[in-house]
């Protein structure tokens, strides 16, 4: 790969690291203004469902520029964390689509009881795709750890990453849980950490080579 084309993809990786932190961090502050009962219906499940369809397509690309990046020794991980996020683009996109398409504008006239089987309640079948989506979320963080060294600025991305993947049980035992409750939402609430700083830290990866990259130039 000629220094241009790595550069380029450098560039994606990062821009699109800082989209997914932000969504991602919108999504933390709707949901905590939602618990707050500040924001109420219908905004606050626009706002929800609107930022949480935003974290998908720049977290799809970071994790598909780490890949293009990195050394073909451990490719196999970044290959495997690619496969995860695809995972989780897929049902996260089915669900908030439905939600924000479907769901709501019917809720909004009136319609709801046609098509209340769609909509995500606790244990419903798009609340399980969600489960999914942000299972294989942690799976895909897990799985780049060994692509990043235990040394300088690259141990500290493997860490948010293994900050990230091991809140994945808390995440799995918040939505299988037989009885939904909002105390029971607040035991997830490591992710609203682990998740943007991961992504975060993964931009900061991508600035760092780009910067080495243009010194070395």
């Amino acid at each position: 790969m000629n220094q241009s084309h790595h550069n380029s993809i450098n560039k994606v990786g990062f821009i699109a690291g800082l989209l997914a932190f932000s969504f991602t961090l919108a999504f933390v502050i709707a949901q905590l203004l939602q618990l707050a009962k500040i924001l109420v219906f219908p905004l606050d499940e626009i706002l929800i469902y609107g930022f949480s369809l935003g974290i998908v397509i720049p977290f799809l690309l970071e994790m598909l520029a780490l890949h293009h990046t990195t050394n073909k020794a451990k490719q196999f991980w970044s290959h495997a964390a690619l496969i995860f996020t695809t995972v989780y683009a897929v049902f996260v996109t089915a669900n908030y689509v439905v939600q924000l398409a479907t769901v709501l504008p019917n809720k909004l006239h009136g319609n709801y009881d046609s098509i209340k089987i769609l909509d995500q309640t606790p244990h419903s079948l798009f609340w399980d795709f969600d489960a999914i989506g942000y299972i294989f979320m942690g799976f895909a963080t897990l799985a780049v750890i060994p692509v990043f060294a235990r040394t300088g600025f690259q141990k500290w991305v493997r860490l948010a990453m293994l900050a990230n993947g091991l809140v994945t049980p808390l995440i799995t035992y918040v939505y299988f849980y037989p009885t939904f409750s909002e105390e029971l939402l607040l035991l997830g609430f490591p992710w609203a950490i682990t998740a943007p700083l991961a992504m975060l830290m993964l931009a900061l990866h991508f600035k760092k080579n780009l910067n080495t990259e243009e010194r070395a130039g």
